[in-house]
């Protein structure tokens, strides 16, 4: 299990960015992953997305489940100063809305990494019904951030 610290050792994003709360299994053996994120109207989607009826954006959706899929490349791959960045989307769909109150379960299987790219099978879930599913690809990229920081200590 990996609280939201430990999250954000793992993926650069952070708040209003961050949509990822916990990531409550993780399986390197299995190269496999299951992430949370609480969906509450305190989201600033929320004003928007649409007055008086707040529905979750299936972008962001999908953006939950590749920083959940990023989590899992970078915990599992032995990628050290590098970040996965969300390149590609296959065969995304959406089963049913995501509203305030619903807790987003996602579950990210790696069906391929290797030194320059991966790709993740994804299915988001609230309370066990599929909201979205699908694959999506990641290249793997050096991180500046943590270029600069070996660059100062040498």
């Amino acid at each position: 299990m990996l609280d939201i610290i430990e999250i954000m050792k793992k993926i650069p994003h952070r708040y209003p960015f961050l949509l990822v709360d916990r990531i409550v299994e993780i399986d390197p053996v299995a190269k496999r992953a299951v992430g949370v994120k609480n969906v509450t109207m305190n989201e600033n989607f929320f004003c928007g997305h649409f007055p008086g009826n707040p529905v979750m954006p299936g972008v962001l959706i999908v953006e939950h489940s590749a920083q959940v899929g990023g989590v899992l490349l970078m915990a599992t791959m032995g990628y050290v100063g590098k970040l996965a960045l969300f390149a590609s989307i296959e065969e995304v769909k959406f089963r049913r809305q995501v509203i305030p109150g619903d807790q987003l379960v996602t579950e990210v299987q790696i069906l391929r990494a290797g030194s320059r790219a991966g790709k993740v099978r994804v299915t988001s879930r609230v309370d066990g019904e599929v909201a979205a599913e699908g694959i999506l690809t990641f290249v793997i990229v050096p991180d500046p951030q943590y270029q600069a920081a070996v660059g100062k200590e040498a």
